[in-house]
């Protein structure tokens, strides 16, 4: 059950490069929370008690129901536009992503040839969710798909701590740290409300700011 939530997490790595709606992103986002929690479900014999309850409040509290609603709350309340706005087509970020995809599974075959301690499927799909964060980062406009591509980047730190959770426990709990950062950052953001300064809350206004 655990491959099979991993690899789904995969699948909506593809769903997310092609969608054009910010609310597809959000709800992508709650799926790929509980998928986690699935994942490290499934690995319980390796990971203590503590870690697993830590674990079950970070991606189902935390990355399935408050951070998701909050952006959801705050899209609405700043009349954002629904449409996500990228440099690329749809078809032009799905073969993108696809590639990255294949680039994972291919990392994930190396590393099992090579006998590492990581799980190689986990391990190939954490590389894939940062490379696709990293990649919504640079090729959206709207900079709170640049926060959506962050929180996809950190599912991937995580899922690549639950990868190594056997060898290294303590890595687990640094996700905890992370989603506070992100809650920070959010927060910082839109009470300072952006939309009195930039109504289409995209990046091309402020890389024209001067001095």
């Amino acid at each position: 059950m655990s491959a099979i939530a991993a690899v789904l997490i995969g699948v909506s790595l593809l769903y997310i490069s092609t969608t054009a709606r910010l609310e597809s992103y959000i709800k992508m986002l709650m799926l790929q929370g509980i998928l986690l929690f699935m994942v490290a479900a499934g690995n319980a014999h390796d990971i203590s008690f503590t870690s697993i309850i830590i674990i079950g409040v970070e991606t189902i509290l935390f990355k399935s129901i408050m951070i998701p609603l909050f952006l959801l709350k705050t899209i609405r309340k700043n009349q954002i536009k629904s449409d996500v706005e990228s440099y690329f087509s749809g078809f032009t970020s799905l073969f993108i992503v696809t590639a990255i995809l294949t680039l994972g599974f291919l990392t994930a075959y190396l590393s099992a040839s090579s006998n590492a301690v990581l799980e190689p499927l986990y391990f190939g799909i954490s590389i894939s969710a940062m490379l696709t964060g990293f990649f919504i980062i640079a090729t959206r406009k709207k900079l709170i798909t640049h926060i959506m591509g962050y929180m996809i980047l950190e599912n991937g730190i995580f899922l690549l701590s639950l990868s190594a959770a056997k060898e290294m426990p303590f890595i687990v709990n640094l996700g905890v740290s992370m989603d506070i950062f992100i809650g920070v950052f959010l927060a910082g953001i839109f009470i300072n409300r952006i939309k009195t300064n930039f109504d289409q809350h995209d990046i091309d206004d402020i890389s024209r700011l001067k001095d």
